[in-house]
């Protein structure tokens, strides 16, 4: 037997005040594609980092070895130069640039400094068939979907004849269809003799793609294990990930019961928004739907069903252009024409999008809390350090934000860390309505539950969350109604004891027009 492609010994990673990786040990055999899982902060994109030349030798302890040789990658180019190369999640590409542009940029075929367009429009071609895109190469990228946007990194990293792909969380932005995919790719390249390494935290495609999977937990491995081993369960991963056993991936919650003469604390009326270019098409077409104190109302469906487009529009209609439709607080109607006015009739919305619409990521964790709600903190106009400091040093703890100190910038935090970030931020300007739109997307199951059990407590509370999500089984482990959505309109409402996943997708693929 072939001896491995890849060996990581002992790795040790610090950061000012925190060790993000300490004796970690990774081995990966030749042509499989091998798995890493764990929390967000457990150490996995760091020590993907410290692979691919991202940080370079020196900024670390430990060895690293590559077809039996020792590495000491200085940059990226170094790694990439024996063959590694690494996706990220946030993808690295140019938007108004062309798909073949794209493909080599900084590998361009050239000749004395001029490029060869012909070569580069030919051999994108190639490639691009090679990962299933069948799109013209001079196609912009900022006119495809995410899907085809992975698969244009993946022609990329083709191009520059990858031994070892990293794949860092590929499918967290992508629909099921396009991870379907996306995982078929992955598999094909195993077949031509690539290695693969995948970072996920769904447990179903580790399950379907891995050969192997590495788990890590608070900066250490804790095990690796044969994916098809029959001891290799589901439960035995979250239960290495998160360091115990999540007998119930749910607080066990008891069904709403509303008042009978209680208004809905947010109630929408025949709401209709046009897409913002092409203003023919309804991106919500005559939606009403209602939420109560206490509530946890869901609204499920596919991608481009208009749940997102539904909640931004309402929220300051920061989407689309308005055409009809009236908001209730209370059984009063009320304008939410800006943000600020949303606000301050007790609504917040937690964006699907934390990175560029709910944080600033240079920011720190102390002014990001802060942001919505500043008159709290402030005298006379000047916001008071002291009060700043002591609001976010309480929701530091309670949130159980993983951060040395509310002075860390977010961008240092993993993504389940900034998703409570952003909740804190929301929570501490005092809303009525909370509108969460996909709160634990790209976040691991541990995460997930402390999020969740954050949600119930705010129900309990009596405040009224609408959640939207593309996970049925979240939904019907969250919500008291589900709403589905199809095309812009509301196709069906699901009470809690008659939901299923087969239920809910039968609604989610109809179209009332």
């Amino acid at each position: 037997m072939a001896g491995p492609v890849l060996e990581m010994r002992s790795i040790v990673k610090t950061f000012p005040g925190v060790k993000a990786l300490s004796d970690v040990t990774l081995t990966v055999r030749p042509g499989e594609v091998h798995a890493i899982c764990g929390e967000n902060g457990a150490g996995k994109s760091t020590l993907m980092k410290v692979l691919s030349g991202v940080h370079p030798h020196g900024s670390y302890e430990g060895e690293v070895l590559f077809e039996g040789e020792t590495c000491r990658f200085k940059d990226i180019r170094a790694s990439e130069q024996h063959g590694i190369v690494i996706i990220h999640q946030e993808l690295a590409l140019v938007p108004y640039l062309s798909i073949a542009e794209n493909i080599f940029l900084g590998n361009e075929h050239a000749a004395r400094g001029v490029i060869s367009w012909n070569d580069t429009l030919k051999h994108a071609s190639r490639l691009m068939r090679r990962v299933g895109l069948d799109d013209h190469p001079q196609t912009r990228v900022a006119d495809i979907g995410v899907g085809k946007q992975q698969l244009v990194e993946i022609a990329k990293a083709l191009a520059k004849e990858v031994k070892l792909l990293i794949l860092d969380e590929p499918t967290a932005a992508l629909n099921d269809e396009d991870s379907g995919k996306l995982i078929d790719l992955i598999l094909e390249l195993k077949n031509q003799g690539i290695t693969s390494i995948i970072i996920s935290h769904k447990l179903n495609e580790i399950e379907r793609v891995a050969d192997s999977v590495t788990i890590l937990r608070d900066g250490r491995t804790i095990e690796t294990l044969d994916v098809k081993a029959p001891e290799t369960t589901e439960e035995r991963i979250i239960n290495g990930m998160v360091g115990r056993d999540l007998d119930h991936r749910f607080p066990e919650r008891t069904p709403h019961q509303p008042e009978a003469d209680a208004a809905p604390a947010l109630e929408i009326r025949n709401w209709t928004v046009h897409h913002p270019i092409d203003q023919q098409r309804k991106v919500v077409d005559d939606v009403s739907l209602s939420v109560r104190r206490g509530e946890i109302v869901g609204i499920a469906g596919l991608m481009g069903a208009g749940r997102t487009e539904l909640a931004m529009s309402v929220f300051g209609r920061t989407y689309g252009r308005y055409a009809q439709g009236t908001v209730l607080k209370d059984g009063k109607e009320i304008r939410t024409k800006t943000v600020p006015e949303a606000v301050a009739h007790g609504i917040a919305y937690v964006t699907e999008d934390r990175k560029h619409y709910g944080l600033n990521l240079m920011d720190t964790i102390g002014r990001n809390i802060s942001l919505s709600a500043l008159g709290k903190v402030a005298k006379r106009g000047v916001v008071d350090d002291h009060e700043e400091r002591k609001v976010a040093e309480g929701f530091r703890k309670s949130m159980n934000i993983k951060a040395p100190t509310v002075f860390e910038p977010v961008g240092r935090l993993s993504g389940g860390n900034q998703q409570k970030v952003v909740l804190s931020k929301w929570i501490f300007a005092g809303p009525d309505v909370l509108i969460l739109d996909e709160p634990t997307r790209g976040i691991d199951v541990g995460a997930k539950y402390e999020i969740y059990t954050v949600i119930d407590q705010l129900a309990a509370e009596g405040k009224a969350v609408v959640f939207i999500s593309s996970e049925l089984p979240e939904l019907l482990g969250m919500c008291d109604r589900i709403y589905t959505m199809a095309a812009g309109r509301l196709t069906g409402e699901v009470p809690r004891s008659e939901a299923t996943q087969e239920v809910l997708m039968r609604h989610m693929t109809k179209d009332k027009r």
